[in-house]
């Protein structure tokens, strides 16, 4: 198995990364099916009722009323326009829940683990310490006292 962070090869077992310290731990996936499954529900149920809403609404409008095909032809084409911004609309929400969902990163052979990747880590020294500051700055004006006048 290797390291989604970096991509070094990895032992069984480890929780973190050894070589940058990102989390092995596999992330809990809500099961987002049924939020799927409601969405494309609602997708088809208010498709076929627009459907049924703006053919019965112009037969209705036609027979009952005595309309003209003029005013049945608009009340067709904004009940069609309202039923695919709602439809629009639900496809743009569902595409941002399925886009939301993390990718599974497909699992390779797990390799043997390396004999030097359980070394202990190296044993940190303690700095130089630093230069005093009056030390440079005697020497600083020694050498201008020396220097010749400009």
């Amino acid at each position: 198995m290797y390291c989604s962070g970096c991509g070094s090869p990895l032992a069984a077992g480890l929780s973190y990364c050894n070589r940058c310290g990102v989390s092995l731990k596999e992330r809990s996936q809500p099961k987002q099916t049924g939020v799927i499954a409601a969405f494309l529900t609602a997708i088809t149920i208010i498709g076929v009722s627009g459907l049924g809403i703006m053919f019965g609404g112009a037969l209705t409008l036609t027979n009952e009323a005595h309309l003209r095909e003029e005013l049945v032809g608009f009340f067709m084409l904004f009940t069609f326009l309202v039923v695919m911004v709602a439809e629009i609309l639900l496809i743009r929400q569902m595409s941002r829940v399925t886009s939301a969902q993390p990718t599974r990163v497909s699992e390779t052979p797990q390799t043997p683990a390396i004999a030097n990747e359980f070394r202990a880590p190296a044993p940190r020294t303690l700095a130089e310490p630093l230069a005093s500051v009056t030390e440079n700055t005697t020497r600083t004006l020694e050498y201008s006292r020396t220097e010749p006048p400009r």
